[in-house]
């Protein structure tokens, strides 16, 4: 028998369209590997609500895994580090991978490359960055000549389907158990809700774009209301890997006359990961330098209000409700994800990066790419953005976008509220004792955040 082949599993757990397992399948034994890497990240390691779906993510791939004849074996460790030690003690030369984009996972690439034969395979985006280019010949830096761009490529190509059979190894290697890690949250189990709103898998993947595929041609407009949520929730499923972009791109336009609006985030999606590559520290240095310099409020001080705003107690009924959907479920509707962040930014002044962090702990789709650009795109210091300007008003957008029984839902206290008075019941004095009063009133907010911003454009 030939000597074993090692995949390494990242942000990929799939066996559909997985470009770096159908390339080990023909070469010989494989021997699937995925490593848990705090090292590499650094600052930038998983939040508790991403582990929390890795574990039962992990646990659906070694199911299908051993369903093909072969096992997941997991490790703990650098990345470069246990899969040398592990090619060297299974006798592999040839380690299959797909290319990863966030600055760990690229320096990880090179480590691993100075050890081993690494062969790395596209895949985990629409396009590899840089397929595209200006007609200068650069790396596009605005979205919207990017998607036309892109849009002049698509389709994808057609995607693959998962090997009939994976060969194993004489010997399997050692494995840490999932259990071990502790990924889950015990004490207390913060995520026990998790699990009514998400099965995570590509078998759960497949249950999404099924639910999905009906309701896409209605997009364009169930998108921007909460109270409907006419997202297509596959955030996650495509963050870990377990579809790739190609299949929802085939399966959505087989299935939609004109699906162009949803198309366009799977580009985003694509641009935001281009951005990264570029400025490799977009999630923690401003885009635009001249937003150094915008006078933030002293989190020491602002602490009650930064809590207020994770613990969803701000007052506003769209944003409390946002925060408290998150907290329980690990995600939050995207037009109220941008109300909620441009809360925080411009009424209550609070720097960008603290939200941003928040984020990544608590959404099980935290993506480095999409989290990082997004969240500079509402602060207006990203490379393509909203003006700072541009501050949103959370009363009327709850009205705007029918959020009464978005609201009704996760702020309980207000259930009972008619639909002219939920958006505001402060102002309609219909505000319970149980509900809080607003920490900041909208007017207040928005001419202390243009003051700060006006100290920039001096």
């Amino acid at each position: 028998m030939s000597n074993p082949v090692l995949v390494w599993f990242r942000q990929d757990l799939r066996l559909s369209d997985q470009a770096a397992l159908a390339a080990a399948v023909s070469e010989g034994p494989v021997i699937p590997v995925y490593i848990l890497d705090d090292d590499m990240p650094r600052q930038w390691a998983m939040g508790g609500a991403s582990r929390w779906w890795l574990h039962h993510s992990l646990k659906r791939l070694d199911e299908s895994l051993q369903a093909k004849g072969s096992r997941l074996i997991l490790k703990r460790g650098n990345s470069a580090a246990v899969l040398a030690e592990l090619a060297q003690r299974v006798g592999a030369r040839q380690v299959h991978a797909l290319h990863h984009h966030e600055p760990w996972w690229r320096n990880a690439e090179k480590a691993v490359a100075k050890a081993l034969d690494l062969n790395l395979h596209d895949g985990a985006l629409l396009l590899p960055p840089g397929a595209v280019r200006t007609g200068a010949g650069g790396q596009y830096r605005i979205y919207t000549p990017f998607a036309r761009a892109v849009m002049a490529h698509m389709p994808p190509a057609t995607p693959t389907r998962a090997p009939a059979q994976i060969p194993a190894p004489q010997q399997w290697p050692d494995s840490d158990s999932l259990d071990d890690w502790t990924l889950l949250p015990t004490n207390p189990d913060w995520a026990k809700g998790f699990a009514e709103d998400w099965v995570p898998g590509e078998a759960g993947v497949r249950a999404n774009i099924a639910a999905f595929l009906d309701e896409v041609d209605d997009y364009p407009t169930a998108r921007n209301l909460p109270s409907i949520e006419g997202s297509s929730r596959l955030s996650p499923h495509l963050h870990f890997g377990e579809v790739s972009p190609a299949t929802v791109w085939h399966r959505v336009t087989a299935s939609s006359v004109d699906a162009t609006v949803f198309l366009k985030e799977l580009i985003w999606r694509d641009y935001a990961h281009l951005q990264i590559r570029q400025f490799p520290a977009y999630g923690s240095e401003n885009a635009r330098p001249e937003f150094d310099g915008l006078p933030w409020r002293d989190l020491r001080q602002a602490r009650s209000d930064f809590t207020a705003w994770k613990r969803g107690m701000t007052g506003y009924p769209i944003v409390d409700a946002g925060m408290r959907q998150l907290w329980a479920t690990g995600w939050m509707h995207n037009r109220v994800r941008m109300i909620a962040a441009s809360f925080l930014i411009k009424h209550l002044l609070i720097d960008w990066r603290h939200g941003a962090r928040w984020f990544w702990d608590t959404l099980v789709d935290a993506s480095y790419a999409n989290n990082s650009v997004n969240w500079q795109w509402v602060a207006g210091s990203g490379v393509d953005a909203n003006l700072f300007t541009r501050i949103m008003a959370p009363l009327s957008q709850s009205e705007k976008f029918d959020a009464a029984d978005y609201i009704r839902q996760w702020v309980p206290e207000l259930a009972g509220l008619n639909d002219r008075v939920i958006h505001d019941p402060e102002t309609h004095e219909a505000r319970p004792s149980t509900y809080p009063a607003k920490i900041i009133g909208h007017r207040e907010g928005r001419e202390r955040a243009l003051a700060a911003y006006r100290t920039i454009k001096r």
